[in-house]
């Protein structure tokens, strides 16, 4: 049988091997490469195409589409959001994604996103923290310890020096995994029985939770003057984790205000709701953290300029390594226009 051409083979990173460059990098190390593919890429958001992900919604849960393009690279992931997979042994998210060449149209990767995903998320959280939380921060509140919990964690003390972590889960199951799993980290890790305990002492407060409902994980009374709060768990309608008080006494960050302001803790808030977009603080635009006792709040719901950084930097780093196979996934013909006779040679090497 007729070998595939090299422009037929479509470099493919299987979980396995993601596993396997990550712990080839380091993981502390990857979040701060992620990290700074995400800021860099924010520093040139202008360039970008931007729209808000197209969602098919269900009972259920969400499947998702997020494409976006440089103008040399184009990217896009498929990612699911289904609360309900816990229960059946599943996962909550699931993802792949793919990086093209603008100039041919041809992929240049396909790639898992489950794992990458939950990477890209906390560099992008800790890389907003750098901006945005009180200097010399060194306690974090992780208010859900699901799937992202460790992820967050590590990447707050990769990039932001977080050095202790106050871990509160409905489940206590979540906080005692969340735990074992940071053991040996460097990080002092706290299992509290509140959010209210979780969030004493703490100058960074993480809200990450799973459910798709208006939920409040924090109240307004709970959130004194000079934190910073990193709210991830709201990333569709329906779905919130923080009091609407608390939002009026914040200076709210956003990645993409269209798709913030449906998806987001902003979705209970009027439609002229000022906020500032993460970018302009990146690119020295706009005045990130002001003074001590400003209440920031990162409302982020994952844009898709965060996994074009993701994506892109995966391209970068498997280069020359034994971290990815090639997939024979491009038709090549001899000829262009000749696809059906590429087809009908294929049926005589194989009865051969």
């Amino acid at each position: 049988m007729t070998q595939p051409s090299d422009k037929a083979l479509v470099p493919f990173v299987s979980v396995d091997n993601m596993m396997r460059l990550v712990h080839h990098v380091g993981i502390e190390e990857m979040l701060r490469d992620l990290a700074s593919y995400v800021e860099e890429d924010f520093r040139r958001w202008e360039l970008f195409d931007k729209t808000p992900r197209v969602a098919s919604h269900s009972d259920v849960g969400v499947i998702e589409l997020m494409p976006t393009s440089d103008g040399e690279a184009y990217g896009f992931k498929y990612v699911n959001g289904h609360p309900k997979n816990t229960s059946e042994g599943l996962q909550t998210v699931t993802a792949f994604g793919l990086l093209a060449d603008v100039y041919t149209g041809y992929p240049v990767l396909l790639t898992e996103m489950t794992l990458l995903t939950a990477l890209r998320t906390a560099a992008t959280s800790a890389m907003a923290a750098k901006y945005l939380a009180p200097k010399g921060s060194d306690t974090m509140a992780m208010i859900g310890n699901g799937a992202q919990s460790e992820f967050q964690s590590l990447a707050m003390k990769a990039i932001c020096g977080v050095k202790s972590v106050r871990l509160y889960d409905k489940d206590p199951a979540a906080s005692e995994k969340c735990a074992r799993n940071l053991a040996g980290t460097g990080l002092q890790v706290i299992i509290c029985t509140s959010p209210e305990e979780a969030i004493e002492g703490a100058q960074i407060l993480t809200t990450c939770t799973a459910d798709k409902q208006y939920a409040t994980f924090l109240s307004d009374n709970m959130v004194g003057a000079g934190v910073h709060i990193n709210a991830i768990g709201g990333d569709c309608p329906g779905k919130t984790e923080l009091a609407a008080g608390i939002l009026s006494r914040s200076d709210v960050f956003v990645e993409f205000p269209p798709q913030t302001r449906i998806e987001g803790e902003i979705q209970q808030m009027p439609e002229d709701f000022p906020v500032i977009e993460l970018w302009q603080v990146i690119s020295g635009q706009k005045p990130g953290r002001r003074d001590e006792r400003q209440i920031t709040l990162f409302d982020s719901v994952g844009f898709a300029i965060e996994d074009f950084s993701a994506l892109r930097y995966i391209r970068d780093r498997i280069k020359d390594s034994a971290f990815y196979i090639e997939l024979d996934m491009l038709a090549d013909p001899d000829d262009p226009r000749d696809l059906f006779g590429m087809l009908q040679r294929s049926g005589a090497a194989h009865l051969a």
